[in-house]
């Protein structure tokens, strides 16, 4: 029997594992990548008796690889609060999907744990983008609520970029870091080193970042471009996540170039964590979240497209 841990490379998918790691300590191949990189299942070829763990990446895009797994007779365990289109039933798969605005895959775990790791969870909320989801869940515990926050930001901003090579820490071995830790507290005590990293890399790249060129402007959304870099790339998702903090009445699309096009990044207005998703499923290589979502490629042809669409949709 073989078993194998599927996550997304971002704070929830990652935290989400190290919970349920720390609940139920398994040897397993750890089966990851960028947070882009969410069409996992295809690199996992499971068989009769085997067990498969899938955490925070999009049942819908996965769709065909998880109804051949489990065709093969392999068992698969599955938390998730991305669009997951239809879930097929079969006795095999254990689906726990919840794609509420404010819900993350983390506390998804969290709740099937009891609670027994929340501090990751909280840790994994913040990272998601999920402050008021983090607060409320840590009430009537002693967190320092700060760091733990900082730790979730940069987690996630450690999953961005256009390939692994962009990456400060491949997140598997990322989550071998954590994953040794019963709680964010213990690990920021004990491996400053990984965290030192992480926040040098986020403040240079953050500096550019706020120099970013706004190319479309209303009173319910911006967009904007980020030149063609591995610091732009890894630090989009998580400027848009605090563009969208800062001013929670506006939408934001961040658009980072790359060849023939851009990389994108869509965040809804905090006050309404709903059509990004709809947004992005325009475009070819586009999906997510309803609070937040992104476009792989956009061609350069399509730009003029993605930003009237941008208006209609916010």
């Amino acid at each position: 029997m073989a078993n194998f841990d599927v996550f997304n490379g971002d704070a929830d998918g990652i935290l989400s594992l190290v919970q349920l790691r720390r609940a139920e300590p398994r040897k397993a191949e750890l089966v990851t990548g960028r947070k882009r990189d969410i069409k996992l299942l295809g690199r996992v070829k499971a068989g009769a008796g085997d067990h498969v763990t899938v955490l925070d990446i999009s049942m819908r895009s996965n769709a065909d690889d998880l109804r051949r797994i489990l065709g093969a007779g392999a068992s698969v365990f599955y938390v998730d609060h991305h669009n997951a289109g239809d879930i097929p039933e079969h006795k095999n798969l254990n689906a726990i999907i919840d794609t509420s605005p404010e819900m993350c895959t983390a506390m998804l775990v969290d709740t099937c744990l009891d609670g027994a790791y929340r501090a990751w969870a909280v840790t994994a909320a913040f990272g998601d983008n999920f402050p008021k989801l983090a607060r409320a869940k840590a009430e009537g515990r002693e967190l320092p609520l700060n760091k733990l926050a900082r730790l979730g930001m940069l987690v996630n901003y450690n999953g961005y970029g256009g390939s692994v090579d962009d990456l400060l820490y491949h997140p598997a071995d990322l989550y071998s870091e954590l994953a040794s830790f019963d709680t964010p507290m213990k690990f920021l005590n004990e491996n400053m080193t990984v965290f030192d990293a992480l926040e040098a890399g986020y403040e240079t790249d953050l500096a550019k970042a706020i120099q970013a060129k706004v190319i479309d402007k209303t009173e319910t959304g911006h967009v904007i471009t980020l030149t063609d870099s591995a610091g732009s790339r890894r630090i989009s998702g998580v400027h848009g996540n605090q563009l969208a903090q800062d001013n929670p009445n506006r939408a934001h699309a961040i658009l980072t170039a790359q060849k023939g096009g851009y990389l994108v990044s869509i965040r809804a207005p905090l006050k309404n964590r709903t059509g990004a998703d709809t947004l992005a499923m325009k475009f070819e290589t586009g999906g997510g979240r309803s609070a937040a979502a992104g476009i792989n490629h956009l061609p350069d042809a399509e730009l003029d497209r993605f930003i009237k669409a941008f208006r209609a949709a916010f």
